[in-house]
């Protein structure tokens, strides 16, 4: 497949801003298929399109404070984001502007070292960084989630160009370890009261954990699909969550995210690792029957996972969302599909 069939025209003013109050007030088209048709909802419907025999799969990271304001001894500004960490306390990063922070560099935050920079670990940018130094109050600079505490920001995706009012509408309600680099944004439109009312529905809700890295922001430059290399993210799947998608009638995920982590699992057998799993058309799904997704970026990755599970009636659904006027990217509205294989 070419990467130029995962284009689409997004105008500016398509891609949202901020997001939707509350939570649960965002738009939810549905797709039921060829026979059927699009409907229009809103995301508190969910539970409306769930019943007995259901199992819902949230994701529950949350974002790390993963961004960093920090200076040269010369003064000259420099942004670190924070990826994920090595065995050895270092952790890999990017790191801007990259050219102008050579190996051995050190980093400061109001007037005392931080970090290090080492060299390039990766043709994407990414650098190995380290704690070094004293903090203002004399006593060792300590680890980088400390660090993180003290100084870090939630970074936003590159798309959104304001602040947010409150940076939590940029986290779950239901996000636990801050692991991710950015947030499993489907998850976003949910409430408690909606996932309260998803058990009322008779399904089932469980989580799972998958590091979401900045690689879902990636665009796809290759010229075909199977030539582009896929990031590498962490992942989780508990015991009862497994157990519960084994038994399902259906598995509905919250999230490409949740999609990756349960279909890498079916592919190795493995319940944890690092997964590269490129889902893309021609992808046979075993563990995932529909889906509760974001609108995504022209030729991405994610848009590819997309193309593979609904076929090529994700370009009819977007057509009907841009002419219909729903927000799309991370903190838009919301798209709810089944698998081709399940009538999508």
């Amino acid at each position: 497949m070419y990467t130029q069939e995962l284009d689409y025209e997004l105008p500016e003013g398509a891609i949202a801003q901020q997001p939707c109050e509350p939570r649960d007030s965002s738009r939810l088209l549905v797709d039921y298929g060829t026979e059927v048709g699009f409907a229009h909802r809103h995301t508190r419907d969910l539970p409306e399109l769930l019943g007995p025999g259901d199992v819902l799969v949230l994701n529950n990271t949350r974002v790390m404070s993963a961004r960093l304001q920090l200076h040269k001894a010369s003064g000259g500004q420099v942004e670190v984001l924070l990826l994920e960490p090595a065995a050895d306390g270092k952790w890999s990063a990017l790191v801007r502007p990259g050219r102008r922070v050579p190996p051995n560099t050190q980093l400061f935050y109001e007037g005392s070292p931080v970090l290090e920079v080492g060299e390039p670990v990766a043709t994407d940018g990414r650098r190995r960084v380290k704690p070094v130094g004293e903090t203002s109050h004399g006593t060792a600079g300590g680890s980088i989630e400390a660090l993180m505490k003290r100084a870090g920001q939630v970074p936003l995706p590159p798309y959104i160009t304001s602040e947010l009012d409150n940076t939590e509408r940029y986290q779950t309600v239901y996000a636990n370890r801050p692991v991710s680099a950015a947030a499993p944004t489907a998850g976003l439109h949910l409430t408690k009261r909606v996932l309260q009312r998803c058990w009322a529905a008779g399904a089932e809700v469980h989580e799972l954990e998958l590091a979401v890295g900045t690689g879902t922001f990636t665009p796809i430059l290759t010229e075909e699909l199977a030539d582009h290399q896929m990031h590498s993210e962490r992942y989780h799947i508990p015991a009862a969550t497994l157990k519960a998608c084994e038994q399902a009638k259906r598995v509905v995920a919250v999230g490409t995210t949740v999609v990756r982590a349960l279909e890498s699992a079916a592919v190795s057998g493995l319940v944890s690792g690092q997964t590269s799993l490129f889902i893309q058309p021609g992808h046979k799904f075993v563990a995932v029957d529909a889906l509760l997704t974001n609108f995504h970026l022209p030729r991405s990755s994610l848009l590819g996972l997309l193309a593979a599970f609904m076929g090529p009636r994700w370009r009819e659904a977007y057509d009907v969302a841009l002419r219909t006027r729903y927000r799309f990217l991370s903190l838009g509205d919301a798209m709810f599909c089944m698998g081709q294989a399940n009538g999508g």
